[in-house]
């Protein structure tokens, strides 16, 4: 309902392209220092409520973008500028709340738990944007409130879920504590293949930035467009991630990995050609369903592979990869757009993802044959 809101917003005020690249990027830069931080803090303090600190500051950030709505001072600047706070608690959040996961059921059952964590985000990935598009025509304030109680909720449920007490080891912050999730990568050279095959192929394969530019410029829709453009991605990995929580991946998983990398960039090119709203929706629910795959795939062995008292300062590093594929490839994607315009941005990314897949086979052969076991 967020994302649904402020694109549009944005969109309108400025009419820029560049402009909704860069909410990407300014979600992305407090990642980059807050990283080093973010790990330690979930090693050592309850992840718990690290996260319920987190959805408040989100809470808060949302009320002010409801308010300035709603008094008609939110401008480019300030919604620049409260995204930004809300990539702030996103880069304490994300770390904890991966490394909380992995403590609630066993290694046997980790791929099946984030399949189903998973569906439960993606059918908020569906009917989020469907809303944000619906309620967008009450105007922004009510988006944004609405959005604003469901963090409040979301504090809540987590401040409720049940984590048998554990001790925490005491970091001290050194340039060696700071540093040890990145090392630890750097010495799994499986990890190190599947993060930077996810940075590279997401990086230039993204074009949600851009979805707000096809709805109204391309598609000729209005928010209700913009909404479905949003939520298919989801319909998508929601499919998925049933069929997967049902039967998890347990072998040929770089095979499988692979595979889903080049549909995603095969999906990628079909959006950027189309100009028709329900082809559109079945590339964009493709897409989603292949980065679903991966994900789950690179998650599951994140974890497996990273002893507890590291998952902190690991999934920090992690989430420093994805969030330079997600939020900075919207940047590249909006910067791109602002260059070459929308369609030729959307399909340099596409055979962009395809050259990053075919050179990560060679580079990393271990990707290529690796299997998923607790």
């Amino acid at each position: 309902m967020q994302s649904v809101a402020i694109g549009w917003q944005l969109y309108t005020l400025t009419g820029s392209a560049l402009d909704l690249g860069l909410v990407g990027l300014v979600q992305f830069l407090p990642i980059v220092p807050l990283t080093l931080v973010a790990g330690p803090v979930a090693d050592r303090y309850d992840r718990r409520v690290v996260v319920v600190v987190c959805q408040v500051a989100e809470a808060a950030a949302t009320a002010a973008l409801a308010l300035g709505s709603l008094h008609g001072w939110l401008g480019r600047g300030s919604i620049l500028g409260i995204v930004a706070v809300l990539g702030v608690a996103r880069a304490f959040e994300n770390p904890a709340r991966a490394a909380l996961l992995p403590r609630l059921v066993s290694f046997a059952q980790l791929s099946r738990a984030i399949a189903s964590v998973t569906a439960a985000g993606q059918t908020a990935r569906i009917v989020g944007p469907a809303l944000g598009g619906a309620f967008y025509a009450l105007g922004a304030t009510t988006v944004y409130g609405l959005v604003a109680g469901l963090y409040l909720l979301g504090a809540v449920l987590i401040a409720l879920v049940r984590d048998a007490p554990v001790a925490r080891p005491r970091i001290e912050v050194t340039a060696a504590s700071l540093l040890s999730g990145v090392a630890f990568i750097v010495r799994q050279r499986l990890l190190l293949g599947l993060m930077s095959l996810d940075l590279f192929a997401v990086l230039l394969g993204g074009a949600t930035a851009l979805l707000p530019i096809y709805a109204r410029d391309i598609l000729d829709t209005g928010p209700w467009g913009l909404g479905l453009l949003r939520a298919a991605p989801a319909v998508g990995a929601l499919a998925l991630s049933l069929v997967l929580a049902r039967w998890p991946i347990e072998r040929n998983a770089g095979p499988l990995l692979f595979g889903s990398i080049v549909v995603f960039g095969v999906a990628t090119l079909v959006f950027g050609v189309s100009t028709s709203l329900p082809l559109s929706l079945v590339a964009l629910g493709v897409l989603g369903a292949s980065d679903l795959l991966s994900m789950i795939i690179r998650q599951s062995m994140v974890q497996i592979r990273t002893p507890d008292d590291m998952r902190g300062r690991v999934s920090a590093v992690h989430s420093l990869f994805t969030g330079t594929s997600n939020q900075l490839g919207e940047f590249e994607s909006g910067l791109l757009a602002a260059l070459i315009g929308a369609v030729a941005a959307v399909l340099v990314g596409g055979i962009g993802t395809l050259l990053v897949a075919g050179l990560w086979m060679y580079r990393f052969p271990e990707l290529r044959r690796f299997h998923l076991r607790a």
